[in-house]
């Protein structure tokens, strides 16, 4: 065994590894190792370490702390903001159906007054025919008075001669 270990402890050439105050190299940095965390656990450098991490640590929570505020925040921004846009959403519906009776009830007015229109024009050309078929008329009136004043001053004169007069006239004073 002491040749596995004496091969071991010699280089790939094989040399032999130096060795100080009967240490080999390996049992120096096992010794250098012990020393270097002996003065760090002396010096309280893991409290170091982990006074560090558990600053960190509460750093992390304080974000985690402040993440969940602000998720908070915005969860109630945004559901005052889906009561805005139902509330808008509501009033748009309002709106259009206040503007559709708006909308029909100047339809009808619409209507309403187009019949009373036609009417009033109705009554108009019945008035214009009545005054045209009362105009016709009156010309009508006129020229039979006309030709019958004619025809009788035609026959007047024809027929009254002045005897006729004479009987005419004496009547005509009687009568006064």
């Amino acid at each position: 065994m002491a040749d596995i270990l004496t091969l071991l402890a010699s280089g790939a050439d094989g040399h032999a590894e130096p060795a100080v105050l009967g240490l080999d190299s390996y049992q120096w940095v096992a010794l250098a190792m012990t020393v270097l965390i002996a003065v760090f656990v002396w010096k309280k450098v893991p409290g170091l370490i982990t006074g560090g991490l558990d600053s960190k640590i509460a750093e992390i929570r304080n974000q985690l702390d402040e993440a969940k505020t602000l998720r908070a925040e915005a969860e109630a921004l945004r559901n005052e903001y889906a009561a805005k846009i139902a509330s808008a959403e509501k009033d748009a519906e309002a709106m259009m159906a206040s503007a559709q009776d708006e909308a029909d009830a100047i339809r009808a007015r619409a209507e309403a007054d187009s019949v009373t229109m036609v009417a009033r024009r109705q009554r108009m050309a019945e008035d214009k025919i009545a005054a045209a078929e009362r105009a016709a008329i009156a010309e009508v009136k006129a020229s039979a008075v006309t030709a019958a004043a004619a025809a009788s001053r035609k026959l007047i004169a024809e027929r009254h001669d002045s005897t006729a007069d004479r009987t005419l006239a004496d009547t005509v004073i009687a009568s006064l």
